[in-house]
C-alpha cells in the first residue's frame, strides 16, 4: 500500500497542465470528497501497527504535494489569462469611488419629517401639476377671489384649469377628501410661483405644510405644536404669533422665533430685532373642512406651512437661494458631515 501511495506521489509531481478543466479533474481525483486521499485515510485503520507511522507520513506527503500542485497550476493559468485580458489584472484594487452628500434641502426636509413623526404626524404627497379646485377653490379661494393674486401662478396654456401647484396645501385637500378624522399629516414638496429669481427668491422652492383635524382641536394645541417644533429644530424655545391673513385659515398668524442678537449675522438676519419669521399658521377655516367632506360642526383643526429653502438658508448660513439648484459640486460637498 505504501508503495502504491509513493507511485501516486511521483504522478502528482510529474503532472502539468495549462487548462482549468484538467487541473480541476486532477484536484477532484486526489482532494475531492471521494478522492484517493480519503480512501487512503480510511485505510489507515487496517494498516499493521508497525507501519502506521510510515503510512501516515506518506499519505500526508501525497496530500501536500497534490495541494501545492493545484495551487501552482491555478496561479499560472490565472496569471496567463490576466495578462491577455482586455482590462489587465482584474485582481488589482479598483479606483476609490467618491461618496456623495445629501442636498441641504433634503437634510432639512428629513429633519422636519423626523421631528413631526415623533408626535404622530405621517407624510402625505400629491401631484405637482394640480387642478384649480385642489389648489384654490377648495381652500376658500373661489374664482376671481382677490387673494389669488397673493400667489403668481404658472397655468398650463392648453388648459387654464390646470396649473403648477403654488403650495402643498393642495395635498392636504386631497388627503382630507380620502381620509376621515382624526387627521395628522405633513406634506413636503416642491411648489412653483411666477416670481423674479434673485438671491432671496426663486420660481420654484420647497414647502412643508402640516394639518391636524380632530374633535376639540384648539389654537392652544397649535401653539404648543409649533413651540415643540422650534425648540427641536432651532434650539430656540421663544416664539411669538402675530395676527395675519390666509384665505384657508381663520384666525391666522405669522410665527416668529427669537433668534437672538449674539453675532453680527444675527443682526443682519433679524434686522436688529432678534426676531425671525419662519412660518404661517392658523385654524382651518370651516369652509375648507366642508369643501373636503368633513363636518365643521363636529371637527376643527389647525394648519401651518413653512419654506424648507428658507430654513436651510438660516441653518447653514447660505447667502443665495440659487445655489440650491445650481448643482455645484464644491457647494454640495460641504454638507457631507451634515448627512
Amino acid at each position: 500500500m505504501i508503495d502504491k501511495i509513493k507511485k501516486h506521489i511521483n504522478e502528482v509531481e510529474a503532472f502539468t497542465s495549462t487548462k482549468k478543466e484538467e487541473i480541476e479533474t486532477f484536484r477532484i481525483k486526489y482532494l475531492g470528497k471521494k478522492g484517493l486521499l480519503n480512501d487512503f485515510f480510511a485505510e489507515f485503520k487496517n494498516v499493521p501497527k508497525e507501519q502506521k507511522k510510515e503510512f501516515g507520513q506518506v499519505v500526508n506527503t501525497l496530500k501536500n504535494a497534490a495541494q501545492e500542485k493545484v495551487n501552482v497550476l491555478k496561479a499560472a493559468v490565472d496569471s496567463s489569462e490576466g495578462s491577455k485580458g482586455n482590462y489587465g489584472d482584474l485582481s488589482r484594487p479598483g479606483e476609490p469611488i467618491a461618496l456623495g452628500a445629501r442636498h441641504p434641502i433634503s437634510i432639512v426636509r428629513n429633519k422636519i419629517i423626523e421631528i413631526f413623526s415623533r408626535i404622530g404626524f405621517n407624510v402625505s404627497e400629491g401631484p405637482e401639476i394640480e387642478d384649480d379646485w385642489h389648489n384654490f377653490t377648495a381652500l376658500n379661494l373661489p374664482e376671481y377671489h382677490p387673494a389669488r393674486d397673493m400667489q403668481d401662478t404658472f397655468f398650463i396654456q392648453t388648459n387654464p384649469d390646470v396649473l403648477l401647484r403654488t403650495h402643498t396645501s393642495s395635498v392636504q385637500v386631497r388627503y382630507m377628501e380620502n381620509n376621515k378624522p382624526p387627521i395628522r399629516t405633513i406634506s413636503p414638496g416642491r411648489v412653483y410661483r411666477n416670481e423674479a429669481i434673485s438671491a432671496r427668491s426663486h420660481c420654484f422652492f420647497h414647502q412643508v405644510e402640516g394639518l391636524y383635524v380632530d374633535k376639540g382641536v384648539s389654537f392652544a394645541d397649535l401653539k404648543q405644536t409649533l413651540q415643540y417644533f422650534t425648540t427641536e429644530m432651532f434650539g430656540k424655545s421663544k416664539i411669538r404669533l402675530r395676527p395675519s391673513y390666509f384665505p384657508f385659515t381663520e384666525p391666522s398668524a405669522e410665527v416668529d422665533v427669537y433668534w437672538g442678537l449674539e453675532t453680527e449675522t444675527d443682526y443682519k438676519m433679524t434686522k436688529g430685532t432678534g426676531w425671525l419669521e419662519i412660518m404661517g399658521c392658523g385654524m382651518v377655516d370651516p369652509n375648507v373642512l366642508e369643501n373636503c367632506g368633513i363636518d365643521a360642526t363636529e371637527y376643527s383643526g389647525f394648519a401651518f406651512g413653512m419654506g424648507i429653502d428658507r430654513i436651510a438658508l438660516l441653518l447653514h448660513q447660505i447667502p443665495d437661494i440659487r445655489m440650491f439648484s445650481e448643482n455645484d459640486i464644491r457647494f454640495l460637498d460641504q454638507f457631507k458631515s451634515a448627512d
